[in-house]
């Protein structure tokens, strides 16, 4: 962890939750308390039916919300999307964007990420920018080249450690139960930093927080924590339950 960040846990509920979960959040509420926000910040990204109820339920508590991915584009014709201006307008802060599900699923292109990333900044919201390797990618040992080309593909020019998060999610342990090593995330995680370094500046890049995801539970999270460069987590299953997404987040503290 980069002593000078404060570390941020965000929850992507990803297809899950009605109006009877937002009891979990108000759990998760009750758990913050004054110590662990000092320590923390944390942020849930629910599904978009349930963004404005979410984060009316957490005024006060200090919680974020953000969305599961934005539109590149600010309006129009565009059935079924979501502009980042309207997560805004739901209360968001952050908006995940270039997730392996939607690169995979969805056919997104670092310069599509790039795009939506774009447009969260422009609606005050911070993209949480996406990137990771494969099994078969880190198989042939291209995993760290992968990467880099994600970073600089994805990253819009010009961000700074205020306008920015970075998660690495190796798209093999996402919802595998599988996780590297903590070599591997340090190694890893380190050029992150320093590819960021590259296209933003070593000042902003220091300063952007790196968080880990793909499998976080609270069995692991301590030592996924204290790997250098990593600033927190994205947490999917786990961030379902309050009790580990709060012992997750105990563990970033």
């Amino acid at each position: 962890m980069t002593r000078s960040i404060k570390p941020l846990v965000a929850g992507n509920w990803k297809m899950n939750g009605l109006r009877a979960e937002l009891a979990i959040a108000a759990e998760v509420a009750r758990g913050y308390g004054a110590e662990l926000r000092h320590a923390v910040d944390l942020a849930i990204c629910p599904p978009a039916t349930l963004h404005f109820a979410m984060t009316a339920a957490l005024i006060g508590s200090r919680i974020a919300t953000g969305g599961q991915d934005c539109s590149a584009q600010s309006s129009g014709a565009f059935t079924g999307e979501i502009s980042a201006g309207m997560l805004s307008d739901a209360g968001a802060t952050y908006a995940i964007v270039g997730h392996s599900e939607r690169r995979t699923l969805h056919g997104e292109t670092n310069a599509t990420v790039k795009a939506k990333a774009e447009a969260a900044q422009k609606a005050l919201l911070v993209p949480i920018v996406c990137v990771g390797e494969t099994q078969a990618e880190r198989e042939a040992g291209k995993a760290l080249a992968v990467v880099k080309k994600q970073i600089r593909g994805s990253v819009p020019e010009g961000s700074t450690a205020a306008t920015l998060v970075v998660a690495y999610e190796p798209v093999w342990a996402i919802g595998t139960g599988l996780t590297p090593t903590a070599a591997d995330v340090a190694e890893m995680h380190a050029a992150i930093r320093a590819e960021l370094g590259k296209a933003l500046g070593k000042a902003a890049a220091s300063g952007v927080r790196l968080l880990y995801g793909g499998s976080v539970k609270p069995s692991n999270a301590a030592e996924l924590m204290n790997v250098a460069h990593v600033d927190g987590a994205l947490v999917g299953g786990a961030s379902l339950k309050a009790e580990d997404f709060l012992a997750i987040a105990k563990a970033c503290a």
